[in-house]
């Protein structure tokens, strides 16, 4: 057990447990917006990526169709395909496996394993933030859901600082050098500007493009 243990098996748990909580919100943010216990639940087992969910009802709960509020996942979720080729190039995943790491090739997975150096760390951070934040999310998305009203606005529990927490550690270490702090406050104020302008989940994918941006002309490699 203390082999399994690692460093990297601890910092993917921990993401886990405090991302997974935020599914609490997600599963009665999903009853409020008009959708069924087991639409909601059945969203967070198949879609499952965080940001395409919040969209989609976000969009329902707006008034939009079935077809608006899918386009506004699908856009978020182009992001996934990008880390899929990176986690592919990276892990190697034969067989069963391969469907696996795609289900859960995720914002916090990908970053997990990204942010170990050791080949074998990588696989380890990778599954485990990967499979824990499945189970946790999905768990805290049905007892979202079936709570419901009894919980009030979610969002006044601060689950969502608890996602942003993760992320900030999972961050800190990378910013040994200029570069790196550099392109975090770029990426940072991308942000904080694109926000008033654009979809929820949307500015995730103004702050990757920062990123490509700043390494395709800086001619190094964005990790």
């Amino acid at each position: 057990m203390q082999t399994l243990m690692t460093p990297a098996t601890r910092i993917g748990l921990s993401v886990a447990v405090a991302t997974g909580l935020y599914g609490v919100s997600f599963g009665a943010l999903g009853v409020a917006a008009g959708l069924d216990v087991l639409q909601v639940v059945a969203l967070s087992a198949l879609m499952f990526t965080g940001g395409s969910q919040f969209a989609y009802i976000g969009v329902i709960a707006g008034g939009g169709g079935g077809g608006a509020a899918f386009g506004a996942a699908t856009l978020l979720g182009v992001r996934n395909a990008v880390y899929g080729m990176q986690i592919n190039r990276m892990l190697r995943p034969r067989g069963w496996r391969r469907l696996l790491a795609a289900q859960v090739c995720i914002d916090e997975s990908t970053a997990t394993a990204v942010g170990q150096r050791d080949p074998g760390e990588q696989r380890r951070g990778f599954w485990a933030a990967g499979l824990g934040i499945y189970v946790f999310w999905n768990v805290c998305t049905a007892a979202g859901a079936l709570l419901g009203d009894a919980m009030g606005d979610p969002r006044r529990w601060g689950l969502d600082g608890a996602a942003v927490a993760a992320f900030l550690g999972l961050l800190w270490p990378r910013l040994s050098a200029r570069e790196p702090v550099a392109i975090a406050v770029a990426c940072a104020l991308a942000t904080v500007l694109a926000v008033p302008f654009v979809p929820p989940g949307v500015p995730i994918l103004v702050a990757a493009a920062v990123a490509a941006a700043w390494g395709w002309f800086s001619g190094t490699k964005v990790r």
